[in-house]
């Protein structure tokens, strides 16, 4: 054998580059090859902290918990009691965000008002107006008043029970809507005053105001046409939200809606949805802070969005000091969207179940997010109603398990001091101790 011929051995296993991925190179590659940017629907698929890097404490000997089977714990709560002649009264703080009649179909925005009635809370419109079943089938509707004004008009203002002023989207912070043409049907055309089949592109900011003064003025305009009987709420995304939360509040809002970045949308850029906007754990205390500050915490009232699954999600947003969040997302998912059931016609959109980034397409195998009319055919909006009602009671059951572990009453007892944080970014975010210290990143009193 010749000793010159010896086997190579590569000194190091390859490895991919951390900065251009198989992911990252795809898309330079997408985007060399079509020269169009990339249009998804869903919300951030980066990790970012979230809730789930929060713990509650607990009650053992310094706390007292409440017994689940004998003691109450309260859920209710009141939106709209600074100004409104009639606020509006919840029977448990979740509600289920704007997702319009266009990105959704019908029998889906019928299915949102069910199941939230059912459970005693709230739905609202959306982009694209109010249609007449999603008014039939809501106890308590929010009507949406988006910068692009589509299907607006001061009757179906004069319907709602609330009225929410979009100023942004936690998916899109400073961006406007979109809706591809194969999701304009002849129906949601009509609604929008649009041409059948052609794109839509929201406007991303609103066309009669530039500043706070001006959002005063259409406040005060909304309020003469529903005669001061109902809520307004300032919906915005989670950016800036000390300052536009206490803009907004100065600007008369009885409620603030805050949106963070793992909120989905229908449609939008992907460089948007990935890289503008705040996580929805870094948002909610600095806009406590600007309400306490004003001393308006629990008289405006704070809704929080953006990525809430569960009954835990649920509580911490309340203990850091929201007073009801609201779900989006997650609604769908109840309905029975993404459901591995379909996963084969998933398969054949390019895409997967639980991928979540198929819902501009207007080709939804579950019949939800689309306007084709075989494919609405598949979903039920009774039982899509019952199921979105059982959610929210399973959600609402989880919240109350926790609040009584911590010795609490009512949600809204739950408090900062209930919570500590598994790492440093949540930590200093939620400005909850670290898990064993007393310590978090940025407390006052420390020099570091």
């Amino acid at each position: 054998m010749d000793k010159r011929k010896k086997s190579i051995i590569p000194l190091t296993t390859p490895r991919y580059s951390a900065t251009f991925s198989n992911d990252v190179n795809s898309d330079i590659r997408r985007a060399a090859a079509t020269g169009i940017y990339d249009i998804r629907g869903g919300g951030a698929k980066r990790k970012l902290p979230t809730f789930d890097d929060l713990l509650f404490l607990g009650a053992s000997i310094s706390r007292y918990p409440l017994e689940g089977y004998r003691e109450k714990c309260e859920t209710n709560v009141k939106i709209g009691t600074r100004y409104a002649k009639n606020p509006i009264e919840l029977d448990i703080p979740i509600t289920i965000a704007g997702m319009s009649f266009g990105a959704l179909s019908g029998p889906a925005k019928e299915a949102l008002g069910r199941g939230a009635s059912a459970a005693g809370t709230s739905t609202t419109t959306g982009d694209g107006g109010m249609t007449p079943e999603e008014r039939e089938h809501s106890t308590k509707l929010v009507y949406q008043y988006l910068p692009s004004r589509y299907g607006m008009n001061p009757d179906d203002l004069r319907k709602a029970d609330a009225i929410e002023i979009v100023i942004g989207q936690g998916a899109k912070p400073g961006g406007g809507g979109m809706l591809l043409g194969q999701k304009i049907s002849d129906r949601v055309a009509q609604m929008r005053n649009l041409p059948t089949g052609i794109d839509q592109r929201s406007a991303c900011r609103h066309p009669d105001w530039t500043g706070p003064d001006d959002l005063e003025i259409k406040i005060q305009e909304l309020r003469e046409i529903t005669a001061w009987k109902v809520p307004v709420y300032v919906k915005l995304a989670g950016a800036r939200p000390y300052y536009d939360t206490t803009l907004a509040v100065k600007a008369g809002a009885d409620a603030i809606v805050l949106d963070g970045m793992q909120g989905g949308t229908a449609a939008t850029q992907d460089v948007f949805i990935e890289h503008v906007g705040q996580p929805t754990l870094a948002i909610v205390r600095p806009a406590v802070k600007a309400l306490e500050d004003l001393g308006m915490h629990r008289k405006v009232q704070l809704i929080l969005s953006g990525g809430i699954r569960n009954g835990a999600d649920v509580a911490k947003a309340i203990a850091l000091g929201a007073d009801a969040v609201a779900i989006g997302s997650a609604a769908l998912v109840a309905l029975g969207d993404n459901d591995p059931i379909y996963e084969e016609e998933y398969n054949k959109l390019g895409t997967t179940a639980g991928a979540y980034d198929d819902w501009h397409e207007g080709m939804d195998p579950a019949g939800i997010t689309t306007q084709d009319p075989e494919l609405i055919k598949r979903f039920d909006p009774k039982e899509g109603g019952r199921r979105l009602m059982n959610y929210l009671k399973v959600m609402t059951l989880e919240a109350q398990t926790i609040a009584r572990a911590c010795g609490k009453n009512h949600l809204h007892n739950l408090e900062p001091e209930d919570l500590v944080a598994l790492t440093m970014e949540a930590a200093a975010m939620a400005q909850v101790p670290l898990a064993g210290t007393s310590w978090y990143p940025g407390k006052p009193g420390t020099s570091y």
